[in-house]
């Protein structure tokens, strides 16, 4: 049901490897390659073009209900690589010279980038399906009462893991209904969590521990589906905000970036 961060390592691949190319021609000619150059130029216009990309594909695939083009899962990976990777070539583009209208669409690119960055993190707090579509509340009930189930037949199995560790460690999250931090804080909430866990287990008896491993499993499935369903209704809401500022951000950032494309252009080609 979580997606994977596969779309991070292409784009950390991607931009390694543009990293490398860019410094050989740094290497070359001995200082960075000017905007207006070859180099600059070429990785500015592709960098652009994977920003529009970015801007308009998942969008429409996104609002095509019977589109068979791809699904909307892999629509949003490619979405989130090209929002990376095209912004990181704008920004080399720059020589890292961030003057008047240059300078506002190269900030204007990093808070949008740094948008997405929260937005997916509240996105992956959505539980979904493997090709993206959201999971009603009813279904995640009843993935907890099998997660529940599963847990507590093994629990019986097994009584002296079930006598060796307070229950709220195998019981389910205690958590206040929809509240911010569920989502925002899941990451110190399963850190707090796993550090208790840990104590415990260096307190337990070797049988104990070596079966802690799919003890751990269990009661970590059982708990993520709890807490998905818990704050369900608010990840849904911040979702709504973050798309409320996201969107309008980006607007301004092609607006910006149009007005400094037609200002090259005149600039550089019409003056001639």
């Amino acid at each position: 049901m979580q997606r994977g961060a596969r779309e991070l390592w292409w784009a950390a691949a991607a931009i390694a490897a543009i990293t490398a190319l860019y410094l050989v021609v740094v290497n070359r000619l001995q200082a960075a390659p000017t905007a207006s150059s070859l180099f600059g130029h070429s990785i500015g216009v592709v960098g652009f073009l994977l920003m529009l990309a970015t801007e308009t594909l998942y969008s429409l695939r996104k609002r095509s209900r019977q589109a068979r083009w791809g699904r909307t899962a892999s629509w949003l990976r490619f979405h989130i690589f090209t929002g990376l990777v095209g912004p990181y070539m704008v920004l080399l583009h720059t020589a890292w010279k961030f003057n008047q209208l240059a300078g506002i669409v190269m900030l204007l690119t990093v808070i949008v980038v740094a948008s997405g960055f929260i937005g997916r993190y509240i996105y992956t707090a959505v539980p979904r399906t493997a090709d993206g579509t959201v999971l009603a509340r009813e279904q995640l009930e009843a993935e907890i009462a099998a997660a529940g189930a599963e847990l507590q037949a093994w629990l019986a199995q097994h009584p002296e893991a079930s006598r060796a560790l307070p229950l709220p460690l195998t019981a389910p999250p205690d958590t206040p209904q929809d509240q911010p931090f569920m989502v925002l804080g899941r990451p110190l909430i399963e850190l707090r969590y796993r550090w208790q866990w840990r104590r415990e287990m260096a307190r337990a008896d070797v049988a104990v521990r070596e079966q802690a491993a799919q003890l751990e499993k269990l009661v970590a499935r059982q708990r993520q589906l709890q807490r998905q369903v818990a704050s369900l209704a608010m990840t849904r809401r911040l979702l709504g905000i973050w798309h409320g500022v996201h969107i309008p951000l980006g607007m301004a950032l092609f607006t910006a970036a149009f007005m400094h494309i037609a200002a090259a252009l005149y600039y550089a080609t019409l003056l001639h």
